[in-house]
Order: structure tokens, then sequence, then C-alpha cells
């Protein structure tokens, strides 16, 4: 068994090793083989994928902020700066700005100072070598190669209806109120160089001329459109109510600044002191102040007629039977004006608020008018003109001492009425209604009771004791004029 074994033994070890040398052999035959391919899968592989990026190479380090040592973000116009000074610098130059330093301009600026003095901070900025000239100053402008587009100002155009009513409402302004180049002036040497109470003489005249006026003014109205077709109460109320605000707007476009005057409808020219002797008194100047205030208006007749009709067709106006078909005659007016005002000065659209501005200023100076009328009444020897009694709104304030105190004593008008008579109209200038005034509805068969004696001049139609309606039998005198001699129906 030992022999068969030994000899079975190198047998059974030579037969494999033949073998393994066979496939090492192959394996040395086919190892070129494998590489060639590893090799050109590898160059291939290469070509179809792109190599990863490079890292990024490490951030720049830069100085410290020459200005204020903070952190810096480049060199910004030639020196090393933060982003804060870089951004002063620029603003400074591009603006031209001027500094001022409060202290001995030799402030100390760091990160922690620089906002405390920036005389100091911009004068360190040329110190440390800050380039003026490295300053672009359209280096912000996004839109720097786009063509701006041109914005044409807005055309206005009146339309056939408003074209219409201008010209109606321009030549009723002319006709009834000659501009002053079409006057003949001329002048009076009556109190011209010295102020006093009153100038008996220049208060004729110039109440003669108020009275031919307050005629034009109504002759005016009679020619808008529609205004006509009011009631005639209404147009009583509008007339009185508007009359000295059209008067002092007349008058203040006859003003002529050289000469410091004023010309009436028949070339009558009154400088300031002949205009204070004439009965404006401490109005004069508040007058002349309002003129002076409408020459940056450059208004024409027609502007001025508008503007006049505006305010004479107002639907606030107290005591109107029908304020809505006033609002509405009036509303084409300001849309008249507004259109020819900005088609006249297509550059200056402010023009017409500003013309609108000087109703309200109106209408406090006929709230300091009605203040001196009364006091007036006290000065002059006679009575007051009818129809300036009536412009004023309240004739029984200017009654004679025989109809109001049978003693023969002066009248005295009582101070609580006159107090509240400016109240009134003070507060309607804006737009408000007086605590004595609110109560009041309109269709209330409630009398008006404005705290004057004359309670019962036009009101309304009101139901007696027996609830039987009785018709107010008291008329003003400005309505039986408006309908006898000025036709108004």
């Amino acid at each position: 068994m030992r022999d068969v074994f030994r000899e079975a033994t190198p047998m059974t070890c030579r037969s494999p090793l033949p073998d393994l040398r066979d496939m090492m052999e192959k394996l040395t035959v086919f190892e070129p083989t494998i590489d060639s391919t590893v090799e050109t899968q590898s160059t291939s592989s290469e070509e179809m994928i792109p190599s990863s990026p490079s890292p990024p190479p490490p951030p720049r380090v830069y100085k410290p902020c020459f200005v204020c040592q903070d952190k810096s973000s480049g060199y910004h116009y030639g020196v090393s700066s933060c982003e804060g000074c870089k951004g002063f610098f620029r603003r400074s130059i591009q603006k031209n700005m001027v500094y001022t330093c409060h202290r001995d301009k030799n402030c100390q600026i760091n990160k922690v100072t620089r906002n405390r003095c920036q005389y100091c901070r911009l004068r360190k900025c040329f110190e440390v070598g800050m380039s003026k000239e490295a300053v672009r100053n359209d280096r912000n402008k996004k839109k720097k190669d786009v063509k701006e587009e041109v914005v044409l100002p807005e055309s206005y155009e009146l339309s056939g209806e408003l074209e219409e009513l201008v010209n109606k409402v321009s030549k009723a302004h002319r006709e009834t109120f000659p501009s002053l180049c079409q006057l003949g002036k001329y002048t009076t040497n009556s109190s011209a160089d010295h102020r006093v109470q009153l100038d008996l003489g220049l208060w004729d005249k110039f109440s003669e001329l108020s009275t031919k006026c307050i005629i034009k003014i109504v002759e005016f109205a009679k020619r808008l459109p529609g205004f006509t077709s009011l009631t005639i109460a209404d147009q009583i109320t509008l007339l009185k109510s508007a009359c000295l605000d059209i008067l002092m707007l007349r008058i203040c476009t006859r003003y002529t600044p050289e000469q410091d005057t004023m010309t009436f409808s028949d070339g009558l020219t009154l400088n300031r002191t002949q205009m204070h002797n004439a009965g404006f008194g401490p109005l004069t100047d508040l007058v002349f102040a309002f003129a002076g205030q409408l020459l940056p208006l450059e208004m024409d007749d027609t502007e001025t007629g508008l503007l006049s009709a505006i305010c004479l067709i107002c639907g606030d106006r107290m005591d109107l039977e029908e304020p809505h078909r006033v609002d509405q005659l009036q509303e084409p007016l300001l849309e008249a004006l507004k259109i020819y005002a900005r088609r006249r000065r297509p550059n200056k659209p402010h023009m017409f608020p500003r013309m609108l501005m000087k109703v309200t200023d109106l209408r406090g100076i006929s709230t300091k008018g009605a203040e001196r009328a009364i006091t007036l009444k006290m000065e002059i020897p006679g009575p007051m003109p009818p129809l300036i009694r009536e412009m004023l709104e309240n004739p029984e304030i200017f009654e004679d001492s025989s109809d109001s105190n049978d003693s023969g004593a002066a009248a005295v008008v009582p101070a609580p009425n006159i107090k509240r008579m400016g109240q009134r109209q003070a507060a309607w200038v804006k737009g408000e209604r007086p605590e004595w005034v609110r109560g009041r509805r309109r269709g209330s068969k409630s009398r008006y009771k404005a705290g004057f004696k004359a309670g019962k001049a036009r009101s309304r139609d009101s139901p007696d004791n027996n609830g039987e309606i009785r018709q107010g039998d008291e008329r003003s005198e400005m309505s039986v004029r408006a309908e006898q001699d000025f036709a108004l129906e």
C-alpha cells in the first residue's frame, strides 16, 4: 500500500502543475489585451465625460478700509475701501454735497464714528487718495442707452356744449365789465396823501359807482345760461350772497401794481390811500393784497367771467329752494374753466386749483366787507344806498334811528347780532353749519330764524295755528327791483 501510495502520490501531485503553469502562461499572454482594453476605455471615457472643475482660488485679502479701517471690499476710486465709504464718497461727489463740521474739523473717523461727521469723513477720503475724477455720474443709470419716451402735454379740447358755454359767459362778462385798456382813466386829488376816517366826497362817488356795478352784475347773471330758469327766490339769494364777491373780484382785476391803484368802471382811478378814505377803511390792505395775489394767475377776461359765474352759481348758499339745480348749473362751469385754463397753460396744470382757491378768499373778504359796512353806517351822515343794503342780505341792520327808536336816539346795532352775522358767513366760507343753523332742515315747516329782527323776510310758506297755509307777506327790496326793473322773470 505504501508503495502504491508512494507511486501514486507523485502522479497526483504532478498532474495539476502543468495546468497551473498553462493557466499562468495564458494569463501572461492575455495581460496586454486586458491592459489595452482598459486603457482604451479610460481614454474614451475621458473624452466623453468632462473633467471636474478646478477648486476656486483662495479669496483675495485686501487691506482694511483706508478711511474707517473697516473690512474692505476692494479698491474703489483708487484706494482700498469698504462699501460704506465707497458709497458715501460717490454720493458726495455726484450731488456736490457741502458738509459742515460742528467741532474743530479734526474728528476721528473709524467704523464706529464715521457717520458722526460727514465733513471730516469726506476730507479723509481725499487725504487717503480717493479720486474725484474716478466717479462717473452716469454709472448707476440703468436706462443709459434706452431712449427716453417723450411725454407730450395732455391736450384739452372743449366739447361743443362747453365751447358754447364759454363763449356765452365770456361775452356776458365783457359786455357788463369793460377791460382796463378800454377805460379812459382819470384821477382826483381828494385826500390822496394821507388817510382819514372817511372822505364824504369820495364816499358819494364810490357808493354811486357801486350801485351801477351791482346793476351790471345782475345783468351779467341774467345772461348766464340756465340762471333765469331758477326760481326767483333762488336768483335773489344767489345774487345777494355773491354780489360782494364779484364786486371785489372785478375791482381787483383792475389793479395796476406799478402805481398801486385801482380803476372803476367809469375810469376813476384811486390809490391805496384814497380807497381807504372812500369807505374801505381797514379792509383796504386786505383787498390790495388779494389783488396782488391775482397777478401771477394772469387771468384773461374769459377766466374772470367763468370764475365770477362759479362764485355766483354755488349750491352751498343759504336759503336756497333748489340747491341741487344750482349744483347742476355749476358743474359745467367748473369743467369749462378747468379745460380752458389748462388749454391756455398746458405746462401749468396747477393754475386751475389756484383759481378755485380764490373763491374761498373772496368769501373771506366778503365777510370782512359786511362787517365794514355795519361800522360804515355809523360814519356816513345819510342812509346807505338801497341796493348796497340789499346786497348785504340784512337791510334792517341799516335802518334809520326813526324806524328803530321812537325817542330819536341814534340807532345801535346789537353787538350779538353783528357777531352772529360774521359767524354765519365765516362758517359757510369753511363749509360748516353753525350750531344755530344745524337744526334746520329743508322742507320743514318751521320758520328759519337767523338771530335778526327780520325773521319773517323771505320765509317759506308755513302753517298757522289753524293748520292753514299762509304766504310770507314780506318781500325784500331787491326782490321787487329784480322783478320790476331787471325783469328776471
